[in-house]
């Protein structure tokens, strides 16, 4: 369900991107590293993926390849351009795993990429609920990540090579945190690539995200639920393809690219985002701290021109009150952009985290060999410094 226009602006505060002067003012540097390249999206059928591979288009690269393991998102993908006719010549989707044995064959067989931009994640919390989504989680974002960046490097690609992070990277509390700040880890002290990322904040309405599901919600006239005392950052979907392509193309290697947000303004609480979402939609917010009841009650507040708003505890397993972009050991600094603060990658040792891939490689890959919760934030926490693991014994699964 696509938001209404009007629907983003209100809850975002602005009607034109917040990166809208940075993104003109650098436009040269994007043409200079995409246009006439060849270049290689994964995790290309995501929300962030899909826009950034939107932007891509316009500069004109000479090749542009989209993998994703969605095979319905790449068709729609493909069906989209196709309708407004803004495919470039040598446009392709395949979809592959991009840490498999045929994307290795994939690299082998292909002329050099020069740009590869790399979104494939797993990034919710609600991942680390039990063992089996948990090794899945860390097979995603880092052993595989570490396995496709030899793969680059053992055969000539990548000039220029972006991998997506996330702000939970960032004095980390949840696994998904943990994880991401690994593969920055990873990804800085491993590739020979002109080396990037970004983090930033929630991506209003995207894929799997909690605004997504007011609508999804509202739709399938199910009770909203949101937690309290949660404040977030939000930005536009094209703010997070923006983002990333600037980071990409036009900050130094070895620096990520975070918004530059005031937190006295632009955190915003759940709760209220979720009482102006009802509003907008013609209903006002009935406040229950129960679904069942809340479920109960949801025909007669229909009738009353009213909507079930469910408040609930923040008291899931690695969930933050509130957002940040930079952890105690990192410190911003000013690259040039209005709206973007740059953060100089401070990492441990390459064999240190290179010890930790591989026993989490050996773990994934070996069934029998016993392991569990507890014995993984171990594995994780001797590699990911300021790591400290909010465990509560409730999931996210746990909650609407």
């Amino acid at each position: 369900m696509n938001p209404d226009p009007a629907l983003v602006a209100a809850l975002l505060g602005r009607t034109e991107s917040l990166l809208a002067d940075d993104y003109s003012n650098h436009r040269p540097a994007i043409e200079a590293a995409v246009s006439g390249a060849r270049v290689l999206v994964v995790g290309g059928a995501g929300s962030i993926g899909a826009m950034v591979t939107e932007l891509l288009v316009e500069f004109r690269p000479a090749a542009l390849h989209v993998l994703d393991i969605d095979e319905n998102g790449l068709a729609e993908l493909v069906r989209d351009f196709r309708s407004r006719g803004v495919l470039v010549g040598d446009f392709r989707t395949l979809p592959l795993d991009f840490g498999s044995p045929i994307t290795e064959r994939l690299l082998r067989d292909s002329p050099r990429y020069d740009v590869v931009m790399n979104f494939a994640a797993l990034k919710h919390v609600r991942s680390e609920k039990d063992v089996y989504s948990l090794l899945q989680m860390l097979d995603t974002n880092v052993v595989k990540h570490s396995r496709f960046i030899e793969w680059l490097g053992r055969y000539g690609h990548a000039e220029r090579y972006f991998a997506v992070s996330t702000d939970k990277a960032a004095n980390p509390v949840s696994l998904m945190g943990a994880s991401k700040r690994l593969m920055e880890d990873v990804v800085f002290a491993v590739s020979t690539a002109i080396t990037t990322s970004a983090r930033f904040a929630n991506v209003a309405f995207s894929n799997g995200s909690l605004l997504q599901s007011f609508l999804i919600r509202l739709g399938k006239r199910q009770p909203l639920a949101a937690p309290r005392d949660t404040r977030r950052y939000f930005v536009s979907l094209r703010e997070a393809a923006e983002l990333c392509l600037l980071a990409a193309t036009a900050a130094p290697t070895g620096h990520l690219l975070v918004p530059r947000f005031d937190p006295t303004r632009d955190l915003r609480p759940l709760d209220v985002i979720a009482a102006e979402t009802l509003r907008h939609c013609g209903f006002e917010p009935a406040l229950y701290d129960d679904g069942a009841r809340a479920l109960a009650h949801l025909p007669a507040e229909l009738a009353r021109g009213r909507y079930p708003l469910v408040l609930t505890p923040l008291d899931t397993s690695g969930e933050k009150p509130y957002e940040e972009f930079w952890a105690e050991d990192e410190s911003p600094v000013e690259l040039g952009f209005k709206q973007l603060l740059g953060i100089p990658h401070v990492g441990g040792g390459a064999d240190a985290h290179a010890i930790t891939v591989l026993q989490l490689a050996a773990l994934i890959a070996e069934p029998a060999q016993p392991t569990d919760k507890t014995e993984i934030i171990r594995m994780i926490a001797g590699a990911v410094g300021g790591f400290w693991h909010r465990e509560t014994g409730r999931s996210l699964d746990d909650r609407a």
